[in-house]
């Protein structure tokens, strides 16, 4: 039975769906870690991934060349959350920092919220980094990526980004005292 172009046009898209489904479900907390960090609250940072996965739904014909589908997807969030950033600054509306709620698993409420205040401490210093220095980390410990794979979604060479996450651990490590 031959097949029409409608329907291996059908296809194509249902496989490019699930590359892209699969992809996001995947890496769907690291995105909205890092666009939470990006954007300053949760409900942009949902809209932001909303926004994300259209962009790379309407993009979608360029995934058969995309060597790196994590790296790819992970540059337009980034790409999003900033226009994100700069829409809510045009609009001179500053994000409101929400509480995130900080889950311990220490044995005794002395220790728990001692550990609770250090991320609070560390999550507010993150905030704080260059937006260069903060997008390296945030793909890094957020995204778990390579460097090589932050390399190529902020289309950087590869020395500049281990220059950034060098900056922003040692930022790091100063603002909180020298913890771990």
């Amino acid at each position: 039975m031959e097949s029409t172009p409608a329907s291996s046009d059908d296809t194509l898209d249902q496989r490019l769906r699930s590359r892209l489904e699969a992809q996001f479900a995947d890496a769907h907390g690291e995105l909205i870690g890092t666009l939470f960090y990006l954007v300053g609250n949760r409900e942009d940072a949902r809209d932001a991934l909303q926004e994300t996965f259209l962009k790379c739904w309407r993009h979608r014909q360029q995934m058969d060349q995309v060597s790196n589908l994590r790296a790819w997807v992970f540059r337009i969030a980034l790409n999003t959350g900033r226009d994100c950033r700069k829409a809510a600054w045009n609009r001179r509306r500053q994000p409101i920092l929400e509480e995130t709620e900080m889950v311990s698993t220490a044995d005794s409420p002395d220790a728990a919220l001692l550990r609770d205040e250090q991320l609070s401490v560390l999550q507010a210093q993150v905030l704080r980094l260059r937006e260069e220095e903060r997008e390296v980390f945030l793909l890094r410990q957020n995204g778990d990526m390579t460097y090589e794979q932050i390399a190529e979604a902020m289309s950087l060479p590869i020395g500049t980004v281990k220059t950034r996450m060098r900056i922003a651990i040692r930022q790091l490590r100063e603002s909180v005292g020298g913890q771990s």
